[in-house]
């Protein structure tokens, strides 16, 4: 929106430039991705035909991260105004139990593990997937290319080749030791033993073949067909869960998503069982009662207090996450203003308190975000994982395809609001965030980055609405973030503050970073479009300008014989 302040004065510098366009724009956190998105619309697609491109191209060149094996939400605002979320979110089997891990601790920070890691690695820690289903949901419905179409960057990544970039090679280093115990996983990403050198080429062939019977016969292909099969047999043969008719009972889930009210915006994001839309709006409300602008972005008085409704939104979640099939969720209470004026009571802005969280689940930072506009007024913000870096850490032997590892997102004691039951969907904090004013979209933006991704998104929606900060400035402000024990900080934050931090109470740490690459779109006045992607990932704005010529217009041979 035009008029909002520059970030003047910051105190960090920006690692990298936005991107301006007036016919669409794709961001994600992968240029060959964000090239895919472009592709489509320059195809004449739009925003929902460039998002699904981007997210299958996402799962050839952030492998590590997303693919049609796992599951996510999305986030879509359709060009006649209406808002919907997709929640393609993978459920326990049928044949899972409350009692089918056994969990080591009772307490944090041991409270989500269990002997043999059963729950992270391995057939037992695989969910049923949701996200082709969701995928091919969104395209079918909402946009205007055929599968085949929005399927061919993606299988052109993966038959030929794509170079890999320092941050896929850093995931491989660190996740080498497993990856190699898989021989689909060691063959792609560990060739000669050891993983690829930056800027080798990858190519994933298998992968390609299942992407082309994914355009050949659509979602079926999966969830009633070919590669369903090949993945219950090798559940079947490796003492998983996972059924065909598990497959064949997966439904994608639309819901509205839940709608806060912030100086004069509306702040639009996922339901339960996503945290982002609750905890966001009881932030926000919270928040309100303070002039934050005036605090000013960075200080030690609004750091305290974006430690504080943290604590007081984290120790709520326990209860507002879950699948709202299985757990009644007090949504309308959490976001109530009334009750941010009950909780706001009680905070003091010169000491730390604590809020009396419960024991939530972990959950994986290894996710991916899609945020992409077109000219229309179609916005589609999304969040995709395959859960933990690599997921489960195998592949379904000729497929290609990456197992995820959803079931760690369950609680592993039974008896808890979070426990597995048969059908359950896996909650998540994944926050695809659009912000209206008036009736008309402002900006949206999502990351990845596990429990921190609805901290993270609140504090670049006071980065724009409270601080003025361009778009650029605001995906890649130092974040902070706490779950009630430990005040993470990044480094760009001023060394001063863990002084003063400290003596309001709080044991500061500092992190490399918090939360992942985020990505946002904004909206001016003048139709432009913007995008900004921050330094937390290979993330990357393509924007569309130009355009066909002018309607009427013929080519004039005797032009070019004068020429």
């Amino acid at each position: 929106m035009s008029g909002w302040k520059k970030n003047a004065g910051s105190p960090f510098a920006r690692e990298k430039q936005p991107a301006l366009a007036s016919r669409g724009m794709v961001v994600t956190n992968h240029p060959v991705a964000s090239a895919a998105g472009a592709e489509m619309l320059l195809a004449g697609g739009n925003a929902v035909d460039a998002a699904i491109a981007a997210l299958f191209t996402l799962s050839v060149v952030e492998p590590m991260m997303v693919g049609p094996l796992g599951g996510g939400v999305a986030h879509l605002r359709l060009a006649d105004g209406r808002h919907l979320v997709l929640d393609g979110l993978s459920t326990a089997p049928a044949a899972a139990r409350p009692d089918m891990y056994t969990p080591i601790s009772d307490t944090l920070p041991d409270y989500q593990e269990t002997e043999g890691r059963k729950n992270a690695l391995g057939v037992l820690a695989m969910g049923v997937p949701g996200a082709l289903a969701g995928w091919c949901q969104a395209l079918a419905q909402h946009g205007t290319l055929p599968l085949e179409e929005v399927l061919r960057p993606a299988i052109r990544a993966a038959a030929e080749g794509f170079r890999a970039t320092a941050y896929l090679v850093g995931a491989i280093a660190d996740a080498a030791a497993e990856l190699a115990l898989d021989p689909g996983l060691a063959a792609t990403f560990l060739p000669g033993g050891a993983p690829p050198e930056v800027g080798a080429l990858v190519r994933q062939p298998e992968l390609a073949a299942s992407l082309r019977l994914i355009a050949q016969h659509g979602p079926a292909a999966l969830y009633d067909g070919p590669l369903g099969e090949a993945l219950a047999g090798h559940m079947a043969a490796s003492g998983g869960l996972i059924t065909r008719a598990d497959l064949a009972a997966y439904r994608v889930v639309e819901r509205a998503p839940v709608t806060g009210h912030y100086r004069g915006y509306a702040v639009m994001a996922p339901p339960p069982p996503s945290s982002s839309g609750v905890h966001i709006t009881q932030m926000l409300n919270l928040l309100e009662g303070y002039d934050i602008g005036a605090l000013g972005s960075g200080s030690a008085a609004t750091v305290h207090l974006l430690a504080e409704v943290l604590k007081m939104a984290f120790a709520d979640r326990g209860v507002a996450t879950a699948d709202p099939a299985f757990v009644k969720v007090p949504v309308e209470r959490l976001t109530s203003k009334e009750y941010a004026a009950e909780r706001r009571a009680l905070l003091r802005q010169d000491r730390a308190q604590d809020w009396a969280p419960g024991i939530p689940p972990a959950e994986s930072a290894n996710t991916t975000h899609v945020t992409v506009a077109d000219a229309a007024g179609n916005i589609v913000a999304t969040t995709q994982t395959i859960n933990s870096l690599f997921g489960a850490r195998f592949t379904i032997p000729g497929t290609g395809l990456i197992a995820n590892n959803y079931m760690f997102n369950f609680d592993p004691h039974p008896g808890q609001a979070l426990s597995v039951a048969p059908g359950k969907r896996v909650f998540t904090s994944m926050a695809p965030t659009i912000v209206a004013k008036d009736g008309k979209p402002c900006f949206a933006l999502g990351l990845p980055g596990g429990l921190r991704i609805f901290g993270s998104a609140m504090q670049a929606v006071i980065n724009l609405i409270d601080h003025g900060m361009e778009l650029q400035d605001a995906v890649e402000a130092p974040r902070v973030w706490t779950n009630g024990h430990t005040l993470e900080l990044e480094p760009t934050i001023g060394a001063a503050l863990d002084a003063a931090l400290s003596g309001l109470g709080h044991k500061v740490q500092r992190v490399k970073h918090i939360g992942g690459g985020m990505g946002a779109v904004r909206f001016h006045d003048n139709g432009m479009i913007e995008g900004a992607a921050c330094w937390r990932a290979d993330g990357t704005p393509v924007g569309i300008s130009g355009g066909l010529a002018r309607p009427g217009v013929r080519f004039n041979p005797e032009v070019r014989n004068k020429a």
